[in-house]
């Protein structure tokens, strides 16, 4: 592109679109850059000031909207910040999942893949209990060159994390309430690990309920991991809710995953907990890892018998986080 092409298209543009395109607008970027640049401008005095002024002005815009677009998806505020990534609505509830650094594009990538494997292997009947992703890409960022890895996953309206919930019951949850987020957190752990998944994180700002209808969902599958390998990395702030084999970089497996959701639950109930479930709990919490369950769905069965013998056949018990 040549300088005065360029003065031309910098002095019509009324918009970004008009000014960048809508394809490939990193390139026209360059090219506009390329040609407007102090040290290729022509020695008139005048076209001079006219391209430095244009020069000025592209890359002011560029700047304005660098973290603006991405893709095809337009980005305001972020809406929550993650362990790794903020996140941004994108309409259609869905959100755009950024890493704040680009080292942490391969645990990007294993969230792809996790949420990829989850979705082709599960049982449809399940899936509404992890996210669904629902396009993955990459961004170069003009000015760094660094290349971001970035997710685009579908979202559920009022959900609230676990960590909520404890700061709305500070004295702890009646174990019937507790009941039924456990039973369905060990059923996204079934599905996952069917799948060949261990989720590698499952702490209490990764699980979301839906208070009104009983939702879970499990999120954040950065951390993931195939099952027999070794989880990647740890959640900052959360290194002792890990079973010693993560610390230890030996092999995981779903009693992985059952050790940090078993004490995500235990977390929640009260001082009123009853004997038989506290048990069971402990069971679920070997140190060794051999010596926990390691099929989410059979766990499922046995906490369901416990739950009978407790308290009898299961009835809806509204659940607010107004205690």
């Amino acid at each position: 592109m040549r300088t005065t092409e360029a003065i031309r298209l910098v002095a019509a543009a009324r918009t970004d679109t008009d000014l960048f395109g809508t394809d490939q607008s990193a390139r026209r970027y360059r090219e506009l850059v390329a040609a407007l640049h102090p040290d290729r401008l022509p020695t008139d005095p005048a076209v001079r000031a006219e391209a430095t002024e244009a020069f000025i002005h592209v890359t002011t815009r560029w700047q304005a909207r660098r973290f603006t677009v991405l893709g095809d998806y337009r980005l305001g505020a972020p809406v929550h910040s993650g362990d790794l990534a903020d996140l941004y609505d994108v309409g259609d509830d869905r959100l755009l999942k950024l890493p704040r650094q680009p080292t942490d594009n391969d645990l990007m990538a294993r969230e792809a893949h996790a949420l990829h494997t989850i979705a082709e292997r599960g049982d449809p009947r399940y899936l509404p209990y992890v996210p669904r992703l629902v396009d993955e890409f990459r961004h170069r960022d003009s000015v760094t060159g660094a290349e971001r890895r970035i997710n685009v996953l579908a979202t559920a309206s009022g959900l609230h994390t676990l960590d909520e919930v404890r700061r709305a019951y500070p004295d702890g949850l009646d174990a019937r309430d507790v009941a039924w987020m456990w039973r369905r957190l060990l059923v996204v752990l079934g599905l996952a690990h069917r799948a060949g998944i261990v989720h590698g994180a499952v702490v209490p700002r990764h699980v979301l309920i839906e208070p009104d209808a009983h939702g879970v969902v499990l999120v954040d599958w950065c951390f993931s991991a195939p099952v027999g390998s070794t989880i990647p990395a740890l959640v900052p702030g959360h290194e002792d809710w890990y079973p010693p084999e993560v610390a230890q970089k030996r092999q995981c497996a779903p009693g992985t995953d059952i050790w940090m959701a078993t004490r995500c639950m235990t977390s929640l109930l009260n001082r009123h907990a009853p004997r038989e479930l506290l048990t069971f709990a402990q069971g679920c919490r070997q140190r060794r890892l051999p010596d926990r369950p390691d099929d989410a769905w059979g766990l499922l069965r046995e906490l369901d018998q416990v739950l009978d013998r407790l308290y009898g056949p299961r009835t809806f018990r509204p659940f607010t986080l107004t205690p």
